[in-house]
């Protein structure tokens, strides 16, 4: 993975225009069938998945944050509105998906999306292979069938081998077209030639349309019709929250990593406005809501979509489908579908991560291969979520090891503790051992000019530091300290606080962060 840069934009000349278009064609037919599956998930029509594909994709395409990504139902989302479905109905979704939509712009609207840039490189990496992992399994689905009982089983011996090789066929020709030419997308290539094989050929296999039929019309506007009570609010508050944070979570990190594969910047806030007006519309319009397609977004940079253009022209060929090219859609093999997704496992897994295992500290080791485990196991925001704490908690510890003093004598005979390192609350207690009050002279000074006091929990052990040797009968100086950390000492009226050279340059960590996010581009 690269460091992102700031390159210039691709002119929309004829070849790039074209480049642009057939990757939107090729990420259209894409979206199909994970729309349709999507929408089975949480226990609606498929249209309603396809229409959420339409709309959330058009939308973010057009007023995103990040070009060139791709947005849409995803499984994230769907697992989280199956029981509200089963629950209340369909309707209950719609009024979901529009609050989840408000409560996106909101976090827009507060640039709370800058707050992705936490997320630790080994998180990032453990999402990009758990996600991948996970697009893996999910297209050993199309390998099974039904067992009659509600369990699944394998396609008999046959259809199996048909399918295993028309995926693998379909590899091969995206493999050799990408190599042959540029022209056109590989994956569209391997789409279009497996499909006439299959029909050139009359071979029996599972299509598009055996999934569910894809003809539709225009979405219609309409208000979801549930009772406007703070009941129903109660209801649907508690999906739509977490629908809101799985939502930004996937689609800010899917951003990051579109933007180091293309070496471009993205703007978090921005995308946050976009999902959000997005999944408002797409409740108004009876989709299930969405948010961005890892797998989708990497067929499109993979196929050369690096504007605007490719996005919309995936929804709009959506759309397309929808109302009028359905019969020729529902003809596509799943096996070269599946081929795609399975090229698309291959360039998402970040291979460069099991060479570096070895070399890399142990505790990101850790935090890399449990974030992939957890993104198989439950889902995308959890795997984040607890990769960020367990990072969190590993960095504490380590600087919490890191609090060390020197001693001198000052001209005057008093005692000085030099100290350096990060005074918070994991490392109050290391602070603490290093003084010895009843045996120290009666003036004692201590210098924090290589030390930063980061949160209450450092002022506490100062002002304890400070009773400890009032207690013994001693003159406990500090000196360095920052003018906010002596304000707030002297209010406990212990300290005789001298500063023989002020130090400006840092302060308590809540001053401290305010000015850095002032400084920071919305």
């Amino acid at each position: 993975m690269h460091s992102a840069q700031s390159l210039p934009a691709p002119r929309l000349g004829w070849a790039r225009s074209r480049t642009e278009l057939l990757s939107g064609l090729t990420v259209a037919m894409a979206l199909v069938p994970e729309a349709i599956a999507f929408a089975f998930v949480a226990g609606v029509e498929p249209l309603v998945g396809l229409y959420a594909a339409f709309i959330v994709g058009l939308v973010t395409a057009l007023f995103g944050g990040r070009p060139g990504m791709i947005s849409g139902a995803t499984g994230a989302l769907a697992v989280v509105l199956v029981s509200l479905v089963a629950a209340h109905g369909v309707q209950y979704l719609f009024a979901a998906v529009v609050l989840m939509g408000v409560l996106q712009m909101l976090a827009g609207l507060f640039h709370l999306g800058k707050f992705i840039r936490l997320v630790p490189y080994p998180v990032m990496l453990g999402f990009v292979n758990g996600l991948a992992i996970v697009i893996f399994l999910a297209q050993i689905g199309q390998f099974q069938m039904d067992d009659g009982s509600g369990g699944r089983t394998w396609l008999p011996g046959n259809q199996l081998a048909l399918m295993l090789g028309l995926s693998l066929f379909t590899m091969v020709v995206i493999w050799r077209s990408g190599k042959l030419t540029k022209s056109v997308p590989a994956p569209l290539v391997g789409i279009v030639v497996t499909t006439l094989v299959v029909l050139g050929l009359g071979l029996e296999v599972r299509n598009v349309g055996d999934l569910a039929s894809i003809a539709g019309d225009l979405p219609a506007f309409a208000v979801p019709d549930v009772p406007f009570s703070f009941d129903t609010l109660a209801i649907i508050f508690p999906y739509a929250a977490i629908l809101a944070v799985i939502g930004l979570i996937e689609s800010l990190l899917t951003m990051n990593l579109v933007a180091e594969i293309t070496e471009t910047h993205g703007k978090a806030s921005k995308e946050c406005l976009a999902q959000g007006g997005a999944n408002i519309i797409t409740g108004f319009f009876g989709g299930m809501g969405g948010c961005a397609m890892i797998g989708q977004s990497m067929i499109n940079v993979e196929s050369g979509g690096r504007t605007r253009v490719a996005g919309t022209a995936a929804a709009l060929f959506l759309l397309v489908f929808i109302l009028f090219a359905s019969g020729l859609i529902e003809m596509i093999p799943i096996a070269a579908l599946v081929g795609v997704m399975f090229i698309v496992v291959i360039s998402t897994f970040a291979w460069s991560s099991l060479r570096i295992m070895r070399k890399i500290p142990k505790s990101d080791a850790f935090v890399l291969v449990l974030v992939s485990l957890v993104t198989v196991a439950t889902d995308l925001a959890i795997a984040v979520v607890v990769g960020v704490i367990v990072s969190a908690l590993v960095l504490a510890w380590k600087a919490s090891q890191k609090i060390h003093v020197r001693i001198e004598s000052s001209d005057a005979g008093e005692k000085v503790y030099l100290l350096s390192g990060t005074l918070f609350f994991g490392s109050v207690e290391s602070f603490a051992a290093l003084f010895k009050a009843r045996e120290d002279p009666d003036e004692v000074i201590v210098d924090f000019l290589e030390t930063r006091v980061l949160d209450h929990s450092g002022l506490h052990a100062i002002d304890a530091l400070a009773e400890r040797y009032k207690r013994a009968g001693k003159t406990l100086r500090l000196r360095h300290l920052s003018p906010d950390c002596r304000a707030l000492l002297e209010k406990a009226g212990n300290l005789v606080v001298v500063s023989v050279i002020e130090d400006p340059r840092y302060g308590v960590a809540v001053d401290y962060g305010a000015r850095f996010d002032d400084e920071i581009p919305k």
